[in-house]
């Protein structure tokens, strides 16, 4: 049976096993080109840390794409937890004095776990977020032109998308729950 993910707010993450986090492979010192990658930054969104270029981007063409897709994993500021649940955080340009936005990126290893609705910006053609039906099993890559995550194929494969399956391969290991009740994925990275 396939679940449908699709989300309110924004994407989440839910680290379950990711050992970036332990063996420091974090990096944090570059801004967001918010050319390639808009001005709003979620957390399970990729990216690429391109050090020569000075920013943070997905790989455009004005640049050697040799840089590795890396998730985006920002801490959460949420100042009323009353009211606010993991779907209100995401990096948003005017929310800085400067503009300007230093994500946190974390190296995904293969065998690392996680739970995400990371799936697809807004879709005009199904008036929301994700709307892709997986199963257990299912393969999930990295969308080129956006750095959410998607499929290769089928129904499942958003609009317009462009999966990179040279860049790192993820399979459904559990269809699951965020942490505030909305659908989501448990992913492994195998390849």
């Amino acid at each position: 049976m396939a679940l449908t993910v699709s989300r309110k707010g924004y994407a989440q993450v839910e680290p379950n096993h990711l050992s970036g986090i332990v063996t420091g492979q974090i990096l944090a010192q570059l801004p967001v080109d918010t050319e390639a990658m808009g001005k709003t930054i979620e957390n399970g969104r990729f990216a690429k840390y391109h050090y020569a270029v000075g920013k943070v981007d997905l790989g455009g063409e004005d640049h050697t794409d040799g840089g590795e897709w890396m998730m985006i994993y920002n801490e959460q500021k949420l100042y009323d937890e009353r009211k606010q649940s993991n779907k209100d955080f995401a990096m948003v340009s005017g929310d800085y004095t400067d503009g300007e936005m230093v994500p946190r990126l974390i190296s995904i290893l293969v065998g690392d776990i996680f739970t995400t609705n990371a799936f697809g910006p807004y879709d005009e053609k199904i008036g929301g977020y994700g709307g892709i039906e997986l199963s257990v099993g299912d393969k999930v890559y990295v969308d080129k032109k956006s750095g959410y995550l998607c499929t290769n194929s089928g129904s499942a494969k958003p609009t317009g998308a462009e999966a990179d399956t040279n860049g790192p391969e993820f399979q459904v290991v559990k269809e699951y729950t965020m942490p505030d009740g909305q659908p989501g994925v448990k992913l492994m990275r195998i390849k």
